[in-house]
């Protein structure tokens, strides 16, 4: 249940910095920060323009720092309430020493996510956009970034508003035909309706299709780069990371452990392992590298299988081939400035990139086909990109659109019509639990839970 109190947190991150924020919202956000802060200006705090002076103990006078104060009337604010940021010196300790001041006058703590939960429940933005706050807070790459933005932005949001126009249309359209029953539904009339729930159905189809490509802008994938020893698994790491993280020698078996590291590619936040050589082996330490590999391997999203295009396609890489099984793979033929020998076998069916860690022929052809894999085709163009990228939005977009069949089918079937609105209010529900409207308290609990003190 919403109260309407008055709540307080530390915005900005934990630990040392410039700037230091407190943010107050609720009804005695103005009189508790009055209460603490003395303007260095006369007339007190003005809505929507900052004042300058000393954070000060009410108790005793004590000056706790010297800060800039904005005060933010409701509706016109971050909530749509009476909101008051102070700005401070960003040290742990003067945030927490105001932030006591501020819960010792009146405030309390606010929970995770609870500015932004109000600003949700007041109606100055939807859950989709709530959720969306926290995708732009965490995004890794700038394409993630847009794609989150343009979710924050209401994008998103239209798309699915259109759905509901349409279903709506024809619910109101259907309830009508049951309040008249003298109007008999004859062909022109179900060809009117099935107009209007077409567009939706085929807005909900794109929707839920583009759900692959926006999850992996979002969340990012996993690619591990598998091969037997010395065929330049850590060399291409070291290429597609631009720095030199894994060591490299002529030695094989150097790598012994897991090396994992986040790299933006194309815009697509890919997290890359870098594996053990896979090969038979009498040394301890190197079989458990080797164990580690191939555990590894089934669950990755893409596996890299490195080969020396320069030597014969050998038992090890037939090892490491049926490793991989089933999985998502591309060939990596490593070592392009040498002499081709290598001979695929017929199993070895995955898409195959020729490429030099030395000389870096075959690299941006590489990264090509990684992006590829996951986007199949589609441009990651954060200025255009809209789409689905939380699996909850992309379930309840399916339960809406098998509903919209229902609809359709039973329709075309000639059902008794005053059954029909069933199918068409169980579609506006599903949509209804993306943006908030229909969605229950529990999950909208889990969904704030998940954001951080003071957002």
């Amino acid at each position: 249940m919403y109260v309407r109190d008055t709540i307080a947190a530390i915005s900005t991150a934990v630990g040392e910095g410039g700037i230091g924020i407190v943010r107050i919202s609720g009804p005695a956000s103005l009189p508790i920060a009055s209460s603490i802060f003395r303007a260095k200006s006369n007339g007190g705090l003005k809505s929507h323009r900052f004042s300058y002076g000393d954070v000060v103990s009410p108790a005793n006078g004590d000056l706790v720092d010297e800060a800039m104060v904005v005060y933010m009337k409701g509706p016109n604010s971050y909530t749509r309430e009476d909101v008051v940021e102070i700005q401070c010196h960003g040290g742990t300790l003067v945030v927490s020493r105001i932030l006591s001041l501020a819960l010792e006058q009146g405030a309390r703590l606010a929970e995770p996510g609870e500015f932004t939960k109000r600003a949700f429940l007041n109606g100055r933005i939807d859950l989709v956009q709530a959720e969306a706050v926290m995708d732009v807070i965490s995004s890794r790459t700038d394409a993630s970034l847009a794609l989150a933005q343009h979710q924050r932005e209401g994008l998103l949001s239209k798309r699915i508003s259109t759905v509901k126009e349409s279903i709506v249309y024809a619910l109101a359209y259907v309830e009508a035909l049951i309040d008249f029953p003298e109007d008999d539904v004859d062909v022109a009339v179900e060809t009117d309706v099935l107009g209007k729930v077409a567009p939706a159905l085929a807005e909900l189809d794109a929707l839920i299709e583009g759900f692959d490509e926006g999850r992996v802008l979002r969340d990012g994938v996993s690619v591990v780069i598998a091969g037997k020893p010395n065929v330049g698994k850590s060399s291409l790491l070291n290429t597609l990371l631009k720095e030199k993280r894994a060591i490299v020698t002529s030695v094989p078996g150097t790598t012994r452990d897991l090396i994992e590291e986040v790299v933006n590619i194309n815009g697509l936040p890919v997290k890359l392992l870098d594996t053990a050589g896979i090969r038979e082996s009498e040394d301890q330490v190197e079989q458990e590298g080797v164990r580690l590999s191939l555990d590894r391997i089934p669950k990755a999203d893409l596996v890299l299988f490195v080969i020396d295009g320069s030597s014969e396609f050998g038992d090890d890489d037939a090892t490491i081939l049926q490793a991989i099984g089933n999985k998502s793979y591309l060939v990596v033929r490593n070592k392009a400035d040498l002499e081709v020998n290598a001979v695929l076998p017929e199993a070895c069916s995955g898409p195959v990139v020729a490429i030099s860690t030395l000389t870096g022929d075959g690299v941006p052809e590489l990264r090509n086909a990684i992006t590829n894999a996951f986007m199949h085709g589609h441009a990651i163009d954060g200025r255009e990109f809209v789409a689905v990228s939380k699996a909850r939005h992309r379930d309840a977009l399916i339960k809406a659109r098998c509903s919209l069949q229902s609809f359709v089918a039973n329709l075309e079937a000639g059902v008794n019509m005053e059954l029909l609105p069933v199918d068409l209010r169980d579609a506006l529900d599903a949509v209804g639990e993306v943006t908030g409207e229909t969605t229950a308290d529990d999950v909208l609990d889990r969904i704030f839970s998940s954001f951080c003190i003071g957002k």
